[in-house]
């Protein structure tokens, strides 16, 4: 930056800081006489004791009494700590060299390195694009799985949601996409997770190829809600960066609800009334201006895959009710399936791309519509195939699911270390379809 620029945002610069006092603590939540700041604004709260600081945010007011929610933990908190205000909300570090790294919600690293230089500071909190200014999606994602690629194909800039339960493969479809997407870079933010699983997804999961082009956002289970939040936007902001620089990115976060889950301790502390199935408004609120933000806009692409851990398989919960409604897309893994050794655990019959039939062509549209109906008539018999009821003869349908439902079920399973491009997923689709022509 040149001196006379410099010079000429010398008279801008607020040479006052503003400070307040803790006046109590009850729970999550630090309450403070003053200073004068905005709902987000970051905050410094100066300890007596050791004379260090911690970062706080702004999350509400209750008459003139600031509430502050800490980013770290609150054990050397006591009354009469100086709180400093900034005036400004959470700002991350981001840039080309950050890729390969592994940061938390904070954007700092979470290994032993320093950050790299050059890295260009961004807020946390921004705008969705303007819906005027969002180009059409009109080509297809690649993401290296059979199963989505052929029958529930994405494209640049949509967002999908993974419903499933615990333990059914959200995480490890989630490394299978990182590894295998034809995508410029991958953003993933896991969010809520355990501690274990963190490095486990990275080293197993995701391998070493799929870390190289990737930058990893965590959040763990044992940190404050308010920084399991961030880690959703701080992945978010991050993916914007690289989007306004013409890239085509993937985003993958794991998972949204948790995400929901903080925001709910954040409004309950804050005193708001629980509302529905005890998720406050907030929450509510929160989730489309988080979701909405990824997608296009006129410099680049986000397609985003949000995992929804979905409450003893209900998908009708609120949670996973919103969200469904917010995307543009859903793919559910099925506890049944994968009981069955199947995986990915997809149920084709439940999920649905909204944006496939304007992303493939008409015998790729057919071909699927095909095999849906193959998997949804021998679906709605398999009781009666099973118990030895139906009689071979009785239905040419039934006669054809029991056919090509063992070819359809292994053209489904894929391995995780197994590579199956667009082209050559889309080709067997089209041969098995062609196979099954009714006579």
């Amino acid at each position: 930056m040149k001196a006379i620029d410099l010079i000429e945002k010398i008279p801008s610069i607020n040479t006052f800081k503003k400070y307040g006092k803790v006046k109590k603590v009850v729970g999550l939540m630090i309450e403070s006489k003053g200073p004068e700041s905005s709902i987000g604004d970051v905050c410094f709260i100066h300890l007596a004791q050791t004379g260090q600081r911690i970062k706080a945010e702004v999350v509400g007011f209750r008459e003139e009494t600031v509430i502050l929610m800490p980013f770290s933990t609150i054990h050397a908190i006591s009354p009469g700590c100086l709180v400093e205000a900034t005036s400004q909300s959470l700002q991350v570090k981001v840039g080309p060299s950050l890729i390969g790294r592994v940061v938390d919600s904070m954007g700092n690293p979470l290994t032993d390195e320093e950050l790299p230089q050059g890295l260009t500071p961004v807020n946390t909190e921004q705008s969705p694009p303007n819906p005027l200014k969002r180009p059409p999606i009109s080509e297809k994602m690649e993401v290296g799985v059979r199963a989505i690629d052929s029958m529930l194909t994405v494209g640049k800039g949509q967002r999908v949601g993974i419903f499933a339960g615990s333990g059914v493969g959200k995480s490890t479809l989630l490394g299978m996409i990182a590894r295998n997407t034809k995508a410029d870079i991958n953003i993933i933010a896991l969010i809520g997770e355990r501690g274990r699983e963190v490095r486990e997804f990275i080293e197993r999961d995701l391998g070493e190829e799929g870390l190289k082009r990737s930058i990893v956002v965590a959040a763990t289970s044992d940190q404050p809600a308010l920084m399991r939040i961030k880690g959703a936007f701080t992945a978010t902001a991050i993916a914007e960066y690289f989007r306004d620089r013409g890239y085509n990115v993937m985003l993958m976060m794991d998972s949204v609800t948790r995400v929901a889950m903080a925001q709910r301790e954040i409004g309950l502390a804050v005193g708001e009334p629980p509302a529905t199935k005890g998720y406050t408004p907030s929450v509510f609120a929160t989730l489309p201006k988080l979701l909405e933000r990824t997608g296009t806009n006129q410099f680049g692409t986000i397609t985003a895959f949000y995992t929804v851990l979905v409450d003893g398989d209900d998908l009708n919960e609120p949670i996973s009710d919103t969200v469904r409604g917010i995307l543009d897309g859903h793919i559910v893994l099925d506890r049944n399936i994968a009981n069955k050794g199947q995986y990915p655990a997809i149920n084709i019959l439940k999920s649905v791309s909204r944006l496939m039939n304007h992303l493939v062509s008409k015998n790729h549209l057919h071909a699927a519509g095909k095999i849906r109906d193959l998997l949804s008539t021998y679906t709605n018999s398999e009781d009666l195939i099973n118990i030895g009821a139906y009689k071979k003869g009785t239905s040419r349908e039934i006669d054809d699911s029991i056919e090509f439902y063992p070819k359809i079920t292994s053209y489904l399973k894929q391995s995780t270390d197994e590579i199956s491009s667009l082209e050559e997923s889309v080709k067997k689709l089209l041969d098995l379809a062609n196979k099954g022509e009714w006579r």
